[in-house]
């Protein structure tokens, strides 16, 4: 079971909020919180919310609803930050002049699943047949040898006289 949180319209650009997500990605819940806590970027209290949030609706879904969730075996399955839409701005320039440019914007998402007790996700293990089903070996594909030529000698120009 999947469990997520978004966060639309972030005032902050996706490359910039990739950089933070990236450190979270594929780590338990709890240690993903105390990484954003401790992390000394502008975006991380954002990132800090939406991952709580996430955490929360599991929660939810565990106490409310009846669904059987193990909090405590949760971790970032994905965290992604798309594109938002852009604001055009323009700055005063010399002699009259305008420059253009942009305020991006971002869309963070997050994504949490419950690990199994062997390490791997609970769908993994689920389904029995799926790891038999191996995809065929391939042979190593062998680079070209490159062929080494020498430098073309150097042309004796002719003296003038």
């Amino acid at each position: 079971m999947e469990f997520r949180a978004e966060a639309r319209y972030v005032r902050v650009s996706p490359q910039k909020a990739r950089l933070v997500l990236d450190t979270i990605k594929g780590r338990r819940v709890e240690d993903a919180l105390n990484t954003l806590t401790f992390t000394n970027k502008g975006i991380a209290p954002d990132i800090h919310k939406v991952l709580r949030s996430a955490l929360e609706n599991a929660n939810y879904l565990n106490t409310e609803k009846g669904l059987d969730v193990d909090v405590d075996n949760l971790y970032v399955k994905r965290a992604v930050a798309n594109e938002g839409p852009r604001m055009k701005r323009i700055r005063p320039a010399p002699m009259g002049r305008a420059y253009r440019y942009q305020r991006r914007m971002a869309h963070i998402e997050i994504a949490l699943e419950e690990r199994g007790k062997s390490g791997n996700t609970v769908a993994e293990t689920a389904e029995p047949g799926a790891a038999a089903a191996k995809p065929a070996a391939r042979k190593p594909v062998r680079k070209q040898a490159r062929k080494t030529t020498k430098p073309a000698a150097k042309k004796k120009t002719a003296k003038k006289k």
